[in-house]
């Protein structure tokens, strides 16, 4: 073998994004079964991507319960304070 690799890098060659943390999480079977399904049927892509989408879209929606909650009780408030 000719090849020198005393210069040679270990890990990933892509750098990860930094804004992304390791975790190490369970999830039921069905779940992850379903999430690499969706990622078969478009051909490809990363099922933990889409995971943390689902994660996502939930959080905004719940975010916004408490925002439409939060003005109700503001204008219930503003009224009765004339």
């Amino acid at each position: 073998m000719s090849e020198n690799f005393s210069k040679g890098k270990r890990g990933a060659i892509i750098k990860p994004d930094p804004n992304k943390v390791r975790i190490t999480i369970r999830l039921d079977a069905d779940i992850i079964g379903h999430f690499k399904s969706l990622v078969h049927a478009a051909g490809g892509g990363n099922y933990q991507s889409l995971i943390n989408e689902a994660l996502r879209e939930h959080i905004k929606a719940h975010d916004k319960s408490l925002e439409d909650a939060l003005r109700k009780v503001i204008r219930e408030e503003l009224k009765q304070a004339g």
